[in-house]
């Protein structure tokens, strides 16, 4: 029958190798980008915006020209597209913002 060797753990790793392991130093990291108001100013969203409100710009012009036919046929796909738009838009920054 053989005899079996033993090891102790110590011989198997020595001390020295534990003094080269440093302990890092602690830090502290903060992330803003959750809590800043700056993180939603996505440029699809901005350029969505502008465009709903030109639109609405360009309804009140024609309205102050007094050519009320074709604000009319504005308003009424107005009535349609900014709700779309709106609601399209949320969807779109709840599905890309990163919480």
């Amino acid at each position: 029958m053989r005899k079996t060797q033993r090891f102790s753990f110590r011989k198997i790793f020595p001390l020295t190798l534990q003094s080269s392991l440093a302990r890092p130093r602690p830090f502290k990291a903060y992330s803003f980008v959750p809590f800043s108001p700056l993180a939603m100013l996505d440029p699809t969203i901005l350029t969505i915006g502008g465009i709903v409100l030109g639109m609405a710009i360009i309804e009140r012009i024609l309205e102050r020209w007094g050519v009320i036919d074709l604000v009319d046929q504005f308003a009424k796909v107005m009535r349609f597209i900014f709700p779309v738009t709106f609601y399209s838009a949320l969807i779109y920054f709840f599905a890309t913002f990163m919480f």
